[in-house]
């Protein structure tokens, strides 16, 4: 029997589970009142593996759910999938009266009370596996008027399932997006138009959280610096950012003395949309401590044989610089400083302590580091 759903009300629900997908076990149960079914289910299936899937569902008993899964998939009489949104049922399949003899017949759909069931293909991928609606029509065989009202909804329901898609792939990209800027040790904020904060990863986050040398106010970056801070409103004054192809730099200083350098940079719109969920981003600003992070240069070791004590006097080298310095700082002669100096040229190619640096610099890692 037919029931109450009317095809505007269901269009207009099929598409708001387009945009929220919770909302399909509430679709499935107007399109089952619709075609006049017993039960009705979203579900996917396996061509290859005869697995199947159950998304969605109503009138079904959940152990009659599980069993599908489980075993009975691989007798449904789908074994052959038909063409895109064509609505076929078991005798379009296969023989009949053949098939009440075997096990999804006598196993799982005669004791629903069940006779035939109407499916159709919703959604292909590009492996062997398919999104299909399912209506159980019950004591009866699955007849015209059932096909043609199934038939009616079926280029809705397709394109609800692709916004569903295209959405599920636009968060996944956003937060692989966020997940990598999250593993750098510069600070990373995606600002809008009028220099507000789009986005901030781990590290931005927790330099606003300090509320220092940045800070947000009322959403939007400001700077301790008032030399920095008016640059950047210069920049974004009238909703237009104007950096140029390279962007600019900004110093900036901590309450400690400790300095920072900001790079802004424009986003181009490739770049934007990469960024999903972040699109309104016209620009970045990459902030980061000017000191060097070499946690036990470990690959500098690896990457040019050093000892352990010549690793030593290449690092304290960058921090204090100077023969006399390092010597200090390491606590050993000034002598044996050069010596090891003698040997960091050679086993690097290198032969001013400033070339030594700038190999540093080239070896320093942009991650961050576990706590």
């Amino acid at each position: 029997m037919l029931g109450t759903t009317k095809l505007p009300n269901l269009i207009e629900e099929i598409y708001d589970a387009a945009l929220e997908p919770a909302l399909w076990n509430n679709v499935v149960a107007s399109i089952n009142d619709f075609v006049g079914g017993q039960a009705c289910g979203v579900i996917s299936k396996d061509t290859m593996s005869q697995s199947g899937l159950t998304y969605y569902y109503c009138g079904v008993d959940p152990h009659y759910i599980q069993l599908y899964s489980d075993t009975h998939a691989r007798y449904d009489h789908l074994t052959v999938l038909p063409p895109l949104g064509q609505v076929v049922s078991i005798p379009d399949l296969l023989h009949y009266d053949e098939y009440r003899q075997g096990p999804f017949y006598q196993e799982w759909l005669r004791p629903q009370g069940c006779v035939d069931i109407a499916n159709v293909v919703l959604e292909k991928s590009s492996s062997n596996s398919a999104v299909l609606l399912a209506v159980l029509s019950g004591a009866r065989m699955v007849d015209d008027e059932m096909r043609r009202r199934i038939a009616l909804i079926v280029p809705h329901a397709h394109r609800a399932l692709r916004i569903n898609q295209a959405i599920d792939s636009s968060r996944s990209t956003a937060a692989t997006f966020s997940d990598a800027l999250d593993g750098l040790s510069a600070g990373i904020f995606l600002l809008d138009a009028g220099g507000r904060i789009v986005h901030a990863n781990a590290a931005g986050g927790e330099m606003l959280g300090a509320e220092d040398f940045l800070c947000s106010v009322n959403g939007q970056l400001v700077t301790r610096n008032g030399q920095a801070n008016q640059a950047l409103r210069e920049i974004f004054a009238g909703n237009a950012v104007a950096l140029g192809v390279k962007g600019i730099s900004l110093p900036l200083i901590a309450h400690d003395g400790e300095r920072y350098v900001a790079h802004l940079l424009p986003l181009t719109a490739a770049a934007r949309a990469a960024t999903g969920a972040t699109y309104g981003a016209v620009a970045a600003l990459f902030v980061r401590k000017v000191a060097l992070d070499i946690p036990g240069g470990e690959l500098l070791a690896r990457a040019f044989h050093l000892t352990p004590a010549e690793l030593r006097v290449l690092l304290a080298l960058s921090e204090v610089g100077g023969v006399a310095a390092v010597a200090n700082a390491v606590g050993i002669s000034e002598a044996t400083v050069k010596t090891h100096l003698q040997r960091l040229f050679a086993k690097t190619g290198t032969n001013r302590q400033i070339d030594l640096v700038k190999l540093i610099l080239a070896h320093a890692s942009p991650l961050r580091q576990a706590t």
